[in-house]
């Protein structure tokens, strides 16, 4: 009886791997080495159509995964959504399995807040909204939703230190038609699908960590795009509920490395 069972689950795996096959010729190629100009020139043109936006929002959903000592993989879920209004200001909000915070920047100040603890923290902030999300990760380890994607030069960022991409083909996201790239450099391998057609926006986006044992991954997967959405000032500036309580932030030190996503 179980010669038979390991017989027919030995018979379906076989059977699916030839269906992904027959479904994915990708995966019986060799990876393109260097970068493929077609796959530079989809991500500069979705770079600069986000930068030539003035105000936009987006609600995505994020997937973080942990490697536990046994190696087994635990996935976490954390919906968010982002405001931004060029060139400096921008709102967001991130709650989740593992997180719940909101995050706010008028151009002058930078405020976390945890609604669950009613706690928040403030600081002046740069004057740009580029400047501010590096001071964010690199001051203070934080990162703002979708945050690789809010930079005028997102492009230029992304490619910068990658050394190899590639145009893996057409799919669909969330209903969405897409052309699939992939890069990756010495850290990290990377993906994006970008919507076909005249709005190359990022629809979904996955970074692998090579250098974190188990190479966790982080997803994005974007639900909805807004881009001409009605905003005022008073919308990015914090006011404290009733009863919440100031904190610090905690400045990371010139030789401290900021968390990944």
């Amino acid at each position: 009886m179980k010669r038979k069972y390991f017989a027919k689950q030995k018979f379906f795996l076989v059977t699916m791997i030839i269906v992904l096959a027959a479904m994915c010729p990708q995966l019986g190629r060799a990876q393109p080495t260097g970068m493929q100009p077609e796959a530079e020139k989809l991500l500069r043109r979705m770079s600069d159509y986000l930068a030539s936006r003035q105000q936009f929002s987006l609600t995505t959903e994020n997937t973080i995964e942990a490697v536990l000592q046994s190696g087994q993989k635990i996935q976490f879920d954390s919906p968010s959504t982002a405001t931004v209004s060029r060139p400096n200001r921008l709102r967001a909000h991130r709650k989740g399995d593992i997180t719940n915070q909101e995050f706010f920047y008028d151009g002058k100040t930078l405020t976390l807040y945890d609604p669950k603890q009613n706690l928040y923290a403030t600081t002046v902030a740069p004057a740009s909204l580029e400047e501010m999300l590096d001071f964010a990760r690199e001051k203070l380890d934080i990162v703002a939703p979708a945050s690789d994607f809010l930079y005028r030069n997102a492009a230029d960022k992304m490619l910068k230190e990658a050394s190899s991409g590639f145009v893996v083909g057409q799919s669909v996201v969330t209903g969405v038609k897409c052309t699939q790239l992939a890069f990756r450099n010495a850290e990290f391998d990377w993906q994006v699908w970008i919507e076909d057609g005249a709005r190359p926006l990022m629809r979904k986006f996955i970074l692998t960590s090579k250098k974190v044992a188990g190479e966790p991954e982080f997803t994005v997967v974007v639900k909805n795009w807004d881009l001409t959405p009605k905003l005022s000032n008073a919308e990015f500036t914090f006011t404290p509920p009733k009863g919440a309580k100031k904190i610090d932030f905690l400045i990371l030190s010139s030789g401290a490395t900021p968390a990944s996503k």
